[in-house]
């Protein structure tokens, strides 16, 4: 059973900046396509960033130039280094995998996903 752990939320300023962590309980899930998403209060969840196989990101718009995405194999940990916070970038973050070495994109299937960390940014 695969498991993936976040942690780094919290509560900060507009402005501000944190690093999310997602710990992963598998080596073999770090080759696939790594993800973070994002559910504001009362909205549909939606898709930050990604980084693929070939340790390729891709952003959203709404993040790009604040966020940067990026993995430590040897550690099985995916990050999400966030600056420039706004207030709405706050929001439950979660890291999801795929569960094969495919093609990465926003919409592609993950089948795990972790519990979530909460950021709230404050104006």
């Amino acid at each position: 059973q695969v498991q993936l752990v976040e942690s780094g939320g919290g509560s900060v300023q507009a402005g501000g900046s944190l690093r999310l962590s997602c710990a992963f309980s598998s080596s073999r899930i770090m080759r696939n396509c790594l993800s973070w998403f994002r559910q504001r209060d009362g909205k549909d969840r939606e898709w930050v960033a990604f980084i693929d196989s070939l340790s390729a990101p891709r952003y959203t718009d709404s993040v790009k130039g604040r966020f940067t995405i990026s993995k430590d194999t040897g550690k099985n940990t995916l990050y999400l280094q966030m600056s420039s916070l706004k207030p709405e970038d706050t929001a439950m973050y979660y890291c999801a995998a795929t569960d094969t070495v495919d093609y990465c994109s926003p919409g592609a299937f993950r089948k795990y996903w972790g519990q979530g960390t909460k950021v709230t940014v404050s104006s």
